[in-house]
């Protein structure tokens, strides 16, 4: 495998402190401050990508292995957010290890729930996406001296080696979402695509860019009707615009979303509207039913980095990128599509893994 991870590229505002299993310990506290002074860690073993910390899964020393996850979105949304925790209880679980999680953390408060983690001894902070990045100071206070931290990654986030950065580019999954969508509209004689999600920030613009390119280099003529409802979680906001999108004849709707995607994958199945998952592999699903998977799901890139972890090879101080057509994941995947269709996208997917297709290159010719 060439690489692992991947950058966090969305926010919510539901709150959520879940209950625990038989394995999992309770949520955190937001209102703690850092305790008195732990003894700092042991450098580790040393490597020519970073430092692997004595002890390794146990890098506290303390018998046993808790990994402390905070997430800015409902992780309870049957999508992005949800396979982050998924993923780590679904691992601890299989290793014997606890987690404590919260959803829903604003990004005000992460730095004190970072440390709320520290004072309950885990041994890694895992950070959800990108947008709780002012928790990473916690990292290099005596509080988290004995632990290690996964963050996913974007471009603002500077490297220190304390952490394990991991990170992908967004033009590439979303370019191929597009081309899927187009080879969809393609062979129905369809011109108009939607594209709804939340706050009309850097993430979804250019998540919507990329969209939209995909599809042109399928169908020349296709427009892409963007909508910003300002919330990826309120599923009124997400339903009027998918609604106001399908009465302009739209046919292929890609609900960007968070907690509001099956309410508006749902309206776009009773209209006969082709839909597109934010993350995950939900071909499966009946209620909502989906056309396309694009998968980019953190839990995907986390689990990598566990494996890492309970092996002791988990470097700190070093990032890792996945690439479409390199790696697993990110990729794209039709979920009924005809051999041709499979076979258009497969190439597509390794055009761009070998280079033949520049990605960003597509989005500035085809995205404006």
């Amino acid at each position: 495998m060439a690489g692992y991870y991947r950058t966090g590229r969305t926010t919510a505002a539901l709150a959520a402190c879940l209950g625990v299993t038989a394995l999992l310990a309770g949520c955190a506290s937001n209102d703690a401050t850092a305790p008195q002074a732990t003894a700092p860690a042991d450098a580790g073993a040393k490597t020519d990508g970073g430092t692997v910390p004595a002890g390794q899964p146990d890098v506290n020393g303390d018998g046993k292995v808790v990994i402390g996850v905070l997430s800015p979105g409902d992780i309870n949304d049957k999508g992005y957010y949800q396979s982050f925790v998924d993923t780590a209880e679904a691992f601890a679980t299989s290793k014997g290890w606890t987690i404590i999680k919260r959803g829903s953390v604003n990004t005000s408060e992460a730095l004190n729930a970072a440390r709320a983690l520290c004072q309950q001894k885990v041994d890694m902070v895992a950070l959800g996406a990108s947008e709780l990045r002012d928790a990473i100071p916690a990292s290099e206070e005596p509080v988290c001296g004995n632990t290690a931290w996964y963050v996913p990654s974007s471009d603002n986030i500077q490297q220190t080696p304390k952490i394990v950065l991991s990170t992908d580019e967004a033009d590439q999954s979303m370019l191929a979402a597009g081309y899927a969508a187009g080879l969809l509209m393609k062979d129905k004689g369809e011109t108009k695509a939607g594209f709804v999600t939340g706050p009309e920030v850097d993430f979804t613009t250019t998540a919507a860019k990329a969209f939209k390119a995909g599809i042109r280099l399928v169908v020349p003529e296709a427009t892409l009707t963007t909508t910003y409802s300002g919330d990826l979680n309120d599923s009124a906001k997400a339903k009027e615009a998918t609604q106001a999108q399908i009465s302009q004849g739209v046919k292929v709707i890609y609900p960007y979303l968070g907690g509001a995607t099956d309410a508006s994958a749902e309206l776009a199945n009773a209209n006969g509207v082709a839909t597109l998952t934010p993350g995950t592999d939900r071909c499966a699903s009946t209620k909502p039913t989906f056309d396309i998977s694009v998968l980019f799901s953190p839990g995907d890139y986390f689990k990598a980095a566990l494996e890492e972890f309970a092996a002791a090879k988990l470097q700190l101080g070093t990032e890792k990128v996945w690439k479409l057509g390199v790696d697993p994941f990110p990729t794209v995947k039709l979920c009924n599509g005809t051999p041709e269709q499979n076979k258009q996208l497969e190439t597509f997917i390794a055009d761009v893994g070998s280079g033949k297709i520049d990605p960003k290159a597509e989005v500035q010719r085809l995205g404006s």
